[in-house]
Formats: C-alpha cells, sequence, structure tokens
C-alpha cells in the first residue's frame, strides 16, 4: 500500500522547511512555486528517454541512466557553467564519494528551455530565504532507474545528506514499478516520514543541513519498469570539489 506524502502550499514552502526541514509540493503546487504552467514543465519529461548509462556504479549495476549540468544564479542573472565533474566527499556519499564522475551534459533544448530556467530560479529563491541572498551554485541530474535487472536502486549509497544546502527531488514519471519510497529523517534525532510520490511533477524539498534522505528499491510490475526523477541542488559558496 502506498502512503501518499501530505502536500504543502507553496506559500508555506519556507515555513515547513524551518519547521521540519522537508515540504512535499502536488503537481499543481511546482506550477505555482515556480511560476511556470505545469504543461511546460511535462514537455521536458521526453528527455529523459535519451539519458546514457550512469558508467560509475559501484555496485555493479546497470539500472541507472543520468545526465549532469550546473548553473549559477547570481542576483537576477542565471547562467550555464562550463561542464565539470560532480563530486562529493565521502562524509556525504560513501559508496561514491571522493571520485570525479564525469556524466554528460543536460541535451542544450532542455537547458534553455523556459520551464528549466524556472526551476532553477524557484530553488535559488527558496534557498536564498533559507540562508539570505547569495550567489547559488546549481547541480541538475536528470535519473532514470530502471528494473531490466529486475530491480532498481534509486539511492545505492543509502540514507544520505547531499553536503548543499537545499535538495528538491522532483518525480518526472513512474512506469510498472512498486516501491520507490521516499524516506526522510531528521540528521540528529529519530522522527522520519515515509510517502510515495507516484504524481509527474510533485516535488520534495530537503534543508540537506537537517534531514537525510534515501528511496527504496524499485521492482518490475509486469513489463519492465521506470521511475524518471530530476534532482537540483543548491549550495553557497560553491560548487563541491571547487
Amino acid at each position: 500500500m502506498l502512503l501518499s506524502p501530505a502536500y504543502t502550499y507553496p506559500d508555506q514552502v519556507e515555513i515547513f522547511l524551518r519547521q521540519q526541514g522537508y515540504a512535499v509540493l502536488s503537481p499543481a503546487g511546482v506550477a505555482e512555486w515556480s511560476g511556470c504552467a505545469l504543461a511546460d514543465l511535462q514537455r521536458l519529461a521526453p528527455s529523459w528517454d535519451g539519458l546514457p548509462p550512469d558508467q560509475y556504479l559501484k555496485d555493479g549495476g546497470r539500472y541507472r541512466r543520468r545526465r549532469h549540468s550546473c548553473f549559477i544564479q547570481h542576483g537576477e542573472r542565471l547562467t550555464q557553467s562550463p561542464h565539470r565533474a560532480h563530486w562529493q566527499p565521502l562524509e556525504y556519499n560513501a559508496l561514491h564519494g571522493g571520485m570525479q564522475r564525469w556524466f554528460e551534459p543536460m541535451e542544450s533544448e532542455t537547458a534553455q528551455a523556459p520551464a528549466w530556467s524556472c526551476l532553477l530560479r524557484a530553488l535559488a529563491t527558496t534557498a536564498t530565504a533559507l540562508r539570505g541572498p547569495q550567489p547559488w551554485y546549481l547541480e541538475a541530474h536528470q535519473f532514470r532507474i530502471d528494473t531490466e535487472g529486475g530491480i532498481g536502486r534509486p539511492t545505492p549509497e543509502g540514507a544520505h545528506r547531499d553536503g548543499v544546502d537545499l535538495v528538491a527531488v522532483f518525480l518526472v514519471a513512474r512506469e510498472n514499478i512498486k516501491g520507490g519510497e521516499t524516506r526522510v529523517f531528521q540528521s540528529d534525532g529519530p522522527a522520519g516520514q515515509r510517502f510515495t510520490l507516484t504524481e509527474p511533477w510533485s516535488l520534495v524539498l530537503l534543508d540537506d543541513a537537517r534531514v537525510v534522505h534515501e528511496t527504496t528499491p524499485i521492482q518490475p510490475v509486469g513489463a519492465e519498469g521506470h521511475r524518471d526523477t530530476l534532482v537540483l541542488t543548491a549550495r553557497g559558496g560553491g560548487f563541491q570539489g571547487d
């Protein structure tokens, strides 16, 4: 049985992030939060069909495809950074930390879509509300987790933090699978919540300093299935690895 999330009103996102460290938005809430029509967000979804395989999985799996690009929001100016490796310290990613991972960049058609800018600016605005005005270093990860091998692991590193200020996890598609439950825990206490995102373009926002998160493995239901997500992160002071 899937546990549905308790959605937050867009104008209460900052309150919930401060009170409990996370907030969940419905697709309509994401459209209001980002200032972008839901139909425009849905037009981004076909780009997930062309993701190349992740060649860095240390568990030997072949269940993950992804692209990665970086951006900087400085005041009103949003720019795409030269392509760079994704890097995390072992402190935040015990499985894949400490290594430079060069993923293929996002397709230019996707990165230049008006809806894309809406999402990045909304994330930077929310990060500013939490941490104050500053340049925001934004990383974007397009993921497809498939069940071709029988099981797919959205977070093979387990419950973790990302080493940033704010994390946004959007569900883009969920096809012919079971599992994929989102779990959010206090980083310094026992409290936690679990729920399953099922609606395309629903969103969980996470204050990375206050909570850890993970998503449970997925398995196919009938035909081979997959789970598509977009993960955006905002970090002050520079990209990790600078």
